[in-house]
């Protein structure tokens, strides 16, 4: 008899598929949106040029497009999921591209409110920075909340400042820590996301935000191996500085990955473990020519023939 483990099933971690079955008793699909925003460590206001890793144009579907309306790229994101997901006909907008909250409120409840208008539309995962909320803001995503199915997801990236300053963040980790106790507080959805393999980080302190994460209340976190995309800030750091980077080859970022969720909160829903993005965009060569449901299948297999799951070594 296979093993049931605490999240309800066989899996050997808590999967946002699965998620979503227990949810809604059936898929729902996320349609990405760009809806034109910007980021304040572009703009001026913490800082410019972004991230150093930054280039959203390789991570957006390709009817994304912010001269498009909302109602528009809902349309054409469903049917472009129609051919793969043909069960789907519950949808959430997940708003992406950059910081969707980065606006004043009145923007953005014009946004939102359009994206839920939409009749197949049950809610919106929206992408944002942990110092692009405020208390009204937050508020205003507790009445929504009431009717809708809604997560804010923060870019957390990493728990340690020094790190936070040298991809050029603008932000502190005691602010991912604020926005996501604040948003909890109001009865919203927490998504997290996190990227394995920033430069300075040793794996012994990427290993221990396991730790400082799982004591967060976080409801699904994402997990993404860094990429260095051509054109940013971080290839030309990556060419000068070499030494500084610790980038993960397939069968040792799989491994690490085995010992992070077994330290992780098995309350904790884990969204995705990989990133992908086209293989143009790549300035050091990617894992081959593997989909992210391959290395899914690969990863899944380590885990069984380790014996490992989440949270198997976790603390409480």
């Amino acid at each position: 008899m296979e093993r049931v483990y605490p999240w309800g099933d066989t899996r050997r971690f808590n999967s946002y598929s699965n998620y979503f079955k227990r949810e809604f008793g059936g898929r729902v699909q996320k349609l990405t949106i760009d809806a034109g925003f910007t980021c304040p460590n572009r703009d001026g206001t913490v800082g410019v040029g972004g991230c150093t890793y930054c280039n959203n144009d390789a991570f957006n579907p390709s009817y994304c497009n912010p001269r498009k309306s909302i109602t528009q790229q809902i349309e054409e994101g469903i049917e472009f999921h129609a051919v793969r997901y043909r069960r789907a006909d519950r949808y959430l907008a997940y708003f992406q591209a950059y910081s969707n909250t980065y606006a004043p409120l009145s923007k953005l409840k014009s946004l939102y409110n359009e994206a839920l208008s939409h009749p197949k539309v049950i809610g919106l995962v929206i992408g944002t920075r942990p110092d692009c909320v405020d208390e009204q803001k937050l508020d205003y995503f507790q009445e929504l909340n009431q009717k809708y199915y809604i997560t804010l997801e923060y870019g957390v990236e990493s728990c340690y400042n020094q790190t936070l300053e040298r991809i050029n963040r603008g932000h502190t980790f005691e602010q991912s820590v604020w926005a996501i106790e604040q948003t909890n507080k109001r009865g919203i959805r927490v998504g997290a996301h996190i990227i394995f393999g920033l430069p300075g980080e040793t794996p012994e302190q990427m290993l221990a935000e396991a730790q400082l994460l799982s004591v967060m209340p976080i409801h699904t976190i994402k997990f993404h191996q860094l990429q260095i995309i051509k054109g940013t800030a971080m290839e030309q750091q990556y060419i000068e500085k070499p030494e500084m980077f610790n980038l993960f080859g397939m069968e040792e970022y799989f491994s690490f990955l085995a010992d992070f969720i077994e330290r992780l909160n098995p309350n904790i829903v884990i969204e995705r473990f990989t990133g992908e993005a086209p293989p143009r965009y790549l300035a050091v060569p990617p894992w081959g020519n593997l989909r992210t449901d391959q290395l899914m299948v690969k990863f899944e297999k380590l885990l069984e023939e380790r014996d490992s799951w989440q949270g198997k070594r976790y603390k409480g």
